[in-house]
């Protein structure tokens, strides 16, 4: 009969108990619980609800039972329907009425809130402190090809000469948004429920604000309803994670291109690619499209949660069981992509000169020679329409911008002189847009100096 067993007559049919269960999942906060239970006996000795003596042997009973679990020799049990439940009735059995004791003034509801937040804050975490990993290797790659310069994109398109540096850093940003967007999801999850018990509180003179300095919670939850009942931060978390992901998808399909015969711009090394079992010339960038494919399984999981939360009435409902699995499988999942990313990344060859040779392709010039035209006093809105003839002509001639002559330049306008030539250099392109945010070296200089400190201050702030 389950510890909840005193009401019934019969205990659950096999299929309903197993179908009811949730204790392979709930493993993964097993430690969570743990310590969730050692504050609450605490708590408890401390008001005189418990004897000293009682919370010793509790104390020293979870203590031992947390080392099994950790060494594997702790016996689960396949009719305990959670870990709460397994770890009670083994204490129980360990150090007798004392054990008993443990659950007074506290109900599963609260119980398990305080072991999930406590969950979120270690997902949340571990992910932060991957998060500035990967940040270190992309700042550490920009910083190593400073001055290379690659043909910049829009519409996937040839559009301006960038430096590889500047594209490299604005996936530096997007990481350290998604840091933000982690730190939120871990501030949202320090809150403690322990004390709220089913969704009314107790007439035990529990102390909330003990159990809270215990277990390193920010505060306790003022609502007891609310406490029992929330998972607002696992939404967070979730969404955390769907949007990191999104941001390694574009990474990861930049490096499916770039590493193409196409592209060519990168080659990415043996550890980070896979053969073709027919096709002997083939090295295939697997793990970037793994990365790729697997965002659509983070997302899934954040609209579970989200499905799973509609319309659910206050306070607990058995629906909530079902909203430990995603975090956890969204959290599992980026973590890993965070690691392929930072190592593709980190052990990729860069061909400069493809990216050089790639750069002065496309037009990419014509931008700056209507900047030209405009220094010259010519309307921009003119000087473009002078330059989109120049490429019109370009391309009936199967020319290039840097194939025309001074004179087909000035049968263009006459404000065209002979120094025109020296807008048309890649380089020269991308190192000229030194504006606060732009490509040019003096610019990504700054940028650098940016992401350094932004980086230190992260991890400066990283949760201990």
């Amino acid at each position: 009969m389950a510890l909840w067993g005193g009401r019934f007559q019969k205990g659950v049919d096999q299929f309903t108990q197993e179908f009811g269960a949730s204790l392979e999942v709930d493993k993964n906060m097993a430690q969570q619980d743990i310590a969730g239970s050692r504050a609450h006996a605490r708590m408890l000795a401390k008001q005189g609800i418990i004897s000293q003596d009682d919370q010793k042997a509790i104390d020293a009973g979870l203590q031992d039972i947390s080392q099994q679990i950790k060494d594997g020799t702790f016996p689960w049990d396949v009719n305990d329907e959670d870990v709460h439940m397994a770890v009670e009735s083994k204490l129980t059995q360990a150090i007798g009425q004392p054990g008993a004791r443990l659950h007074t003034g506290r109900s599963r509801n609260d119980q398990v809130a305080t072991d999930i937040r406590l969950l979120a804050k270690d997902l949340a975490s571990q992910l932060m402190h991957g998060n500035v990993e990967l940040r270190r290797v992309v700042l550490q790659q920009a910083q190593q090809h400073l001055g290379v310069v690659m043909p910049g994109y829009t519409h996937l398109q040839h559009a301006q000469p960038v430096l590889l540096s500047h594209h490299l850093l604005a996936y530096f940003w997007m990481f350290t948004r998604d840091y933000v967007r982690l730190r939120a999801a871990y501030d949202a999850a320090d809150a403690n429920p322990l004390g709220s018990a089913a969704l009314a509180g107790t007439t035990y003179p529990l102390d909330r604000q003990y159990t809270t300095q215990l277990l390193g919670f920010d505060h306790a939850i003022p609502n007891s309803m609310d406490a029992v009942s929330d998972r607002d931060y696992l939404l967070d978390l979730e969404y955390a994670c769907s949007v990191a992901m999104m941001h390694f998808s574009r990474l990861c399909e930049e490096i499916v291109m770039w590493s193409s015969t196409e592209f060519g711009f990168i080659t990415l090394s043996d550890s980070y690619s896979t053969g073709s079992s027919i096709m002997p010339q083939k090295k295939n960038p697997d793990f970037a499209e793994l990365t790729r494919g697997k965002t659509g399984r983070v997302y899934g999981d954040l609209m579970a949660l989200l499905t799973t939360m509609k319309s659910l009435p206050l306070a607990y409902n058995k629906d909530l069981q079902e909203c430990k699995e995603g975090p956890l499988d969204a959290a599992k999942t980026l973590s890993d992509c965070m690691e392929i990313a930072a190592g593709m990344l980190e052990t990729m060859t860069v061909h400069d000169d493809v990216m050089l040779s790639q750069a002065g392709k496309g037009f990419t010039a014509a931008t700056d020679v209507a900047d030209y035209l405009a220094k010259k006093g010519m309307p921009f809105r003119q000087a473009h329409e002078v330059v989109g003839k120049l490429v019109l002509y370009c391309e009936q001639h199967h020319k290039g911008l840097e194939d025309l002559t001074a004179q087909e330049f000035k049968a263009a306008s006459p404000l065209f002189e002979d120094d025109v030539a020296q807008d048309l250099d890649p380089a020269g392109i991308a190192n000229a847009r030194n504006t606060y945010g732009g490509t040019g070296m003096k610019a990504v200089q700054v940028q650098l100096g940016e992401a350094v400190d932004a980086l230190k201050a992260d991890e400066q702030n990283l949760p201990r």
